[in-house]
């Protein structure tokens, strides 16, 4: 029998983060997998990042993760989305060669003296309500203090693809039915959800030159703090699309697609819907976009986003010759359908621990989520709270003024799941002060205080926001006469060109840090040095209000509701909103706020209650 400090179940990127998390907190930590072949996989797109992902992937790396450092190793191509808009929105998306970046996080893993074992867990070992180990297959117990579990589309997964059904966790892989067994024998609470993945082509066989050509953008940020720029070749993507003969193929057949057939029982996610939904719920539309992406810089695989679908293979193969361009494409690997059982979220503390059974820790698409992005960041989360709970510190709880990864974790504990959960920047309140830009800032700190990074990398985080400072307070300081050639310098009708300070100038719509930069207006700066004391001036009056609100919502975070609070005894709620309340159990009043049918008297009313029972505000 072996013992650790930390199991943590699944190799997936969730998995990966919570056994290093564990690890640097200096756990004896143990990583359970179907496959130590398939550590890190990326089981659909090879992408890392996009629009709010980027976002969570610079706050894994703010954390010490490894995420944007692999991705920044193995990419292939950079694009910033949403340049047109606003900071708050903009997002960077790395491709990248799948099995390169298999093989980077793999060697974090390795090096960082984690126990590796290709085990299939089936059951969890409890003494009384607290976890103590598992058992494998085979009926051997591996003890532990705390277990994290990240089975990903495992839990019960069964494949679909036309009327053929195979019980899988991905292509190829078994999946865990005993686990799930054991999870709802337990009293856990399951969903069923169901996602999907496209064919992949080989690429010689697609005639490229009727696509249109998308090329990696120049001069793109890393997403990791640390890292310098792409270290691979960058290599484009292809757009195509479907045409009318591609959606009579689907219209003609859709009775064979287990996802119209009801032989597919979860529910899928409506934002990233398969092609048989995009043809028979936008009829109207006379082409949908499919992105031909690159697996790898040594492999003629590539892969079809937008063509995931459900039906018989040989009617996958028409429907991929029909798309212009595509005519004489084979398929190296079909398009299937799979589903997958979960554990309600609204049965996990913000910790990610399980209400339910004590050291317990569930993250990733084990929780309702979907994208690697979200797994990565609740592995985390999960990884840390299960290191400190050993160590007997204080938990590690994020607020939702403070990152995406609190806003996607209060989301799923609070208010659960009707789909699989995709994060994006509008369901962040204050988004304006969670720019990507700007996560290393939000938290360097908590990271060096729990000990996830080290004083040298803290130290360097400290000289990029000094340098920040020292611009803004150049711009601050500096008149200079407008020069003639910027936009809009001068009025019309009048020729004298004003004087004014470089920040009121570097106010001014149209013009940017770059306009001062390239007429040598500014001190030498890093490149986030120059973007994040823009977007500090630019939009100062909108960050200041936004700051306040946040403050705000501090503050009734820190009121605590304590475990047992009785909710019946509070005047003014409604029965619906006293069951709701004793259902969720929010830790505080900022978490109380998110329970569907809270209200401002409500509030107020649980306030008073609060401060009649003497209920204590956190530091």
């Amino acid at each position: 029998m072996e013992i650790f400090d930390v199991i943590v179940v699944g190799g997936g990127h969730a998995g990966v983060e919570a056994a290093l998390a564990s690890r640097r907190l200096g756990m004896d930590t143990a990583l359970f997998t179907l496959s130590v072949d398939a550590i890190g996989r990326m089981p659909c797109s090879p992408s890392i990042g996009g629009l709010a992902k980027s976002h969570l992937v610079k706050e894994i790396d703010a954390l010490g993760g490894i995420m944007a450092e692999a991705a920044d190793e193995t990419a292939i191509s950079y694009r910033v989305l949403n340049t047109k808009k606003g900071p708050a929105v903009r997002a960077t998306r790395t491709q990248n060669d799948r099995r390169l970046y298999e093989a980077a996080v793999r060697r974090r893993v390795e090096s960082a003296g984690i126990h590796l074992r290709q085990v299939r867990v089936d059951s969890l070992v409890l003494d009384g309500t607290r976890i103590t180990g598992v058992k494998d297959r085979f009926g051997v117990l591996y003890r532990a203090r705390a277990v994290v579990i990240t089975a990903g589309t495992f839990l019960q997964g069964l494949i679909h693809i036309g009327d053929t059904r195979q019980k899988a966790g991905r292509a190829g892989e078994e999946a865990s039915y005993e686990l799930a067994e054991s999870l709802e024998a337990l009293g856990f609470e399951m969903g069923r959800f169901k996602t999907g993945t496209p064919p992949r082509l080989d690429v010689h066989t697609i005639d490229l030159s009727a696509l249109q050509r998308q090329d990696s953008q120049e001069g793109c940020m890393p997403l990791g703090f640390d890292s310098r720029g792409p270290h691979l070749p960058q290599v484009p993507c292809y757009l195509a699309r479907t045409s009318p003969a591609t959606h009579e193929l689907v219209r003609r057949h859709i009775g064979k697609s287990p996802l119209y057939s009801g032989a597919i029982t979860g529910t899928p996610a409506r934002y990233c819907p398969s092609l048989e939904d995009k043809v028979m719920r936008f009829g109207d539309r006379d082409g949908h976009q499919v992105v031909i992406e690159p697996e790898g810089l040594d492999t003629r695989e590539v892969y079809a986003s937008g063509l995931g679908n459900s039906m018989p293979v040989e009617i996958q193969w028409e429907i991929v010759r029909s798309v212009p361009g595509l005519e004489r494409a084979e398929i190296v690997r079909p398009a299937y359908a799979i589903e997958y059982a979960y554990v309600k979220p609204t049965q996990l503390m913000r910790t990610l621990e399980t209400k339910r059974v004590e050291g317990l820790y569930l993250a990733g698409q084990v929780n309702g989520t979907s994208g690697y992005e979200e797994a990565a960041g609740q592995g985390l989360v999960a990884g840390v709270n299960a290191a400190l709970k050993i160590k007997n510190e204080p938990p590690f709880v994020l607020d939702r003024s403070t990152a995406y990864i609190a806003v996607m974790i209060d989301d799923l504990v609070t208010k659960g799941v009707s789909e699989p959960y995709r994060l994006f920047t509008s369901r962040a309140e204050h988004r304006l002060v969670l720019r990507e830009t700007n996560a290393v800032f939000r938290l360097s700190g908590e990271a060096l205080k729990i000990g996830l990074i080290g004083r040298d990398r803290f130290e360097r985080v400290q000289a990029v926001e000094a340098e920040v400072s020292s611009l803004r307070e150049h711009l601050r300081k500096t008149t200079v006469t407008v020069p003639r050639d910027l936009p809009g310098a001068l009025s019309p009708g009048n020729d004298d060109a004003p004087r004014t300070t470089l920040e009121r100038l570097l106010k001014r719509p149209g013009i940017t840090m770059e306009h001062l930069r390239d007429r040598g207006l500014v001190p030498v700066s890093s490149e986030l040095a120059g973007i994040e004391a823009e977007i500090g001036i630019k939009y100062e009056g909108y960050i200041a209000r936004q700051l306040e609100e946040t403050r705000r919502l501090r503050d009734m975070e820190g009121v605590e509701i304590p475990p047992t609070f009785d909710y019946a005894a509070v005047p003014g709620l409604s029965n619906e909103l006293r069951c709701r309340l004793d259902a969720v159990r929010p830790a505080t009043v900022g978490q109380a706020l998110l329970v569907e049918g809270m209200t401002p008297a409500a509030i107020t009313a649980l306030r008073i209650a609060l401060k009649k029972a003497g209920s204590k505000k956190t530091p």
